[in-house]
């Protein structure tokens, strides 16, 4: 039987204009009523998370930061903070790329420099709690990822992906959309905080289920038996996930934890 399932959020659970569906509360209730849990797992910053989810802050797990920061129940249960040295590499050489926009996430706020204004509506998707700062370089803060945005062009993998792979450094980068690319320790990703999260609370993987649609979800398909790539998904995750639904547009997740109760396997 499943105990927790894991989700995505951009281009899995909500919709093209993202939003969440309009069945998620009643979906959320049945499984509350079986003593399932509920975990958004998603590069988002946790106050994101917290903003479109709050009213289910004592229910859900939320892995935020592409699972470098967890909470559950308004509490930190494990994080991975980047020592600076190596966040400084990073940053000193998004800066020199023409159109590349950082944001820091710390566990306090996320930090950004005032170039990010024109951009202010995509940052605000991921991010609602900001700081607008001068310099990167003495914030008082612990930092869990460093996130670099293409907003103008959208080819993150010529933009940034490929630019970035000078950098000598030992933080893992991971491709989590056409316009972000996100920085991390090489330990944290969607599939650690998985782990992270079965080895807390007893589960085995085959009572687990996922549901992703980037390649920053690929390490949480391989750490669950009900993986899900959406229909959208990028297609070496179609590769790696056991299992495949609806996409976003059609509320694939919905759809698919309906027919998981429907068998019986939730």
């Amino acid at each position: 039987m499943i105990k927790i399932i894991f989700s995505d959020m951009d281009g899995t659970l909500l919709d093209e204009n993202g939003r969440l569906p309009a069945e998620f509360d009643e979906i959320i209730g049945e499984l509350k009523k079986r003593g399932v849990i509920f975990a958004p797992t998603s590069g988002r910053q946790y106050f994101a998370l917290m903003h479109q989810m709050g009213k289910y802050k004592d229910d859900f797990l939320f892995l935020a930061e592409n699972g470098a920061y967890s909470c559950y129940r308004e509490k930190e249960i494990f994080s991975s903070p980047i020592d600076k040295t190596e966040y400084m590499k990073v940053l000193n050489k998004a800066v020199s790329l023409p159109g590349i926009y950082p944001v820091v996430s710390g566990k306090k706020i996320g930090y950004v420099l005032r170039e990010w204004e024109p951009y202010i509506g995509e940052l605000n998707k991921y991010y609602t709690r900001t700081e607008f700062v001068d310099s990167f370089e003495d914030i008082d803060d612990e930092f869990i990822k460093l996130a670099l945005a293409d907003n103008e062009r959208e080819n993150s993998v010529k933009t940034i992906w490929e630019p970035m792979s000078e950098v000598d450094t030992y933080l893992h980068k991971t491709l989590s959309s056409n316009v972000w690319v996100d920085f991390l320790n090489p330990e944290a990703n969607k599939g650690w905080a998985v782990k992270k999260i079965q080895e807390m609370f007893g589960f085995k993987p085959e009572e687990c289920a996922a549901f992703g649609d980037y390649m920053n979800d690929y390490e949480m398909m391989q750490s669950v038996y009900y993986g899900y790539a959406m229909e959208n998904a990028h297609p070496e995750l179609k590769k790696v996930a056991r299992f495949q639904c609806r996409s976003n547009v059609e509320h694939g997740v919905m759809e698919q934890i309906r027919e998981l109760i429907r068998q019986g396997l939730i």
